[in-house]
């Protein structure tokens, strides 16, 4: 659905986005991550044919940008960040009104903006001016508007950014009921968002690309891969980790501060990365520690941004 193959762009001399390649398939939610300024926008900009690349193209469902532009916008629906409405029309008429600069007219444009309407759940305020949602229903409404002409690709500039919880939560929810027919770009550098809604992800910075993956193969990754902290209750802290520390199984082993009266914490590292679970709950129960926490960590996807964005950055 979505292939892109080296795209770059230049601004006199800054080099914004540098030889960017990857694809999405229908019923992938791919998640666009980086820092601000990393050329996330300026990428889903030429994508969108609103900005040409200085090199390299895309394609988008077989359309290319360079060669087919106005085919490939109409394969799209695009929502910027900081999407533009009108606060002064109703939601419904705003969404009639989009439908019609699409082409549509009649029924099908009443059919086209009710589908949207139930899609994003916005039927309790359908006649409300959009200057009177809250933000939460606004991107409901700039949702409705990127649906409108039921587009195979969905490209999403910071679709939660300003929302509280409750909101995020909402479209994000929405972004995975409409991702089993589409394809979905997400660029956002909320990391959060990635283990919640994304098949695959790809790490940007200063315009390359830097990593690229599903969420647990990035997070293998982190020097956190299988470790496991463990709690324990009225343990001798030098005692309990010289107990680790000896298990062949164990690279190293830290103590975690912990607040709470009698509790003893520690984070053990397995060698290679290895899973230790079972291995270290067989010598826990082998030598009766009293155990009050036993966690396992698949790795922290902000210790593997940090370090891989970071890295770009000092090269």
């Amino acid at each position: 659905m979505i292939r892109v193959q080296a795209l770059s762009k230049n601004f006199s001399n800054i080099q914004a986005v540098d030889q960017v390649s990857f694809d999405a398939r229908r019923g992938e939610v791919l998640g666009f991550l980086g820092p601000n300024g990393a050329g996330k926008s300026t990428t889903m900009k030429m994508l969108t044919c609103f900005i040409p690349p200085s090199s390299g193209t895309a394609d988008i469902c077989g359309f290319s940008i360079l060669e087919n532009p106005l085919q490939a916008r109409s394969q799209i629906g695009y929502l910027p960040e900081s999407a533009p409405s009108y606060d002064e029309m109703l939601v419904g008429e705003f969404l009639r009104f989009v439908g019609e600069v699409r082409g549509y007219s009649g029924k099908e444009l009443h059919r086209r903006v009710s589908i949207v309407i139930e899609m994003t759940a916005l039927g309790d305020v359908k006649d409300q001016m959009i200057e009177t949602l809250s933000k939460g229903f606004r991107q409901r409404t700039s949702l409705a508007q990127a649906l409108i002409h039921d587009p195979p690709v969905l490209i999403l500039d910071e679709p939660t950014d300003g929302l509280d919880p409750n909101q995020k939560h909402e479209v994000r929810t929405l972004i995975q009921n409409m991702s089993e027919e589409r394809t979905i770009l997400i660029s956002t550098h909320i990391l959060e968002e990635v283990e919640a809604v994304c098949t695959r992800a790809m790490i940007i910075s200063a315009g390359k690309v830097v990593g690229y993956g599903t969420p647990d193969e990035l997070m293998s990754q982190s020097i956190y891969r299988n470790s496991v902290t463990v709690s324990v209750n009225g343990a001798n802290p030098k005692k309990l980790l010289e107990q680790f520390d000896e298990l062949d199984f164990i690279y190293s082993v830290e103590r975690v501060p912990d607040r709470r009266n009698g509790i003893v914490t520690m984070r053990l590292y397995p060698k290679e990365k290895e899973s230790i679970a079972l291995p270290l709950e067989k010598f826990i129960f082998s030598k009766k520690i009293p155990i009050e926490n036993f966690n396992v960590n698949r790795g922290r996807l902000d210790e593997v941004f940090r370090e891989l964005t970071l890295n770009q950055l000092t090269k």
